[in-house]
């Protein structure tokens, strides 16, 4: 199951686009972001690098 984005905790610090080895996290206009469902890998390493702890596989 892809990874989600709780937007109302992310502070668009940008780091889980950093570590995403596929690049399926994108930064939206508000800087927050969002995880590109279709190609998520489901890795874990956005939500490991997340400051906030914003990310969940569920």
């Amino acid at each position: 199951m892809p990874r989600k984005i709780n937007k109302s905790d992310c502070v668009g610090c940008g780091t889980c686009q950093r570590v995403c080895i596929i690049g399926c996290i994108t930064e939206e206009k508000d800087r927050k972001r969002t995880i590109k469902e279709s190609g998520c890998v489901d890795c874990g390493a956005c939500q490991l690098a997340c400051p906030k702890k914003c990310i969940s596989s569920n």
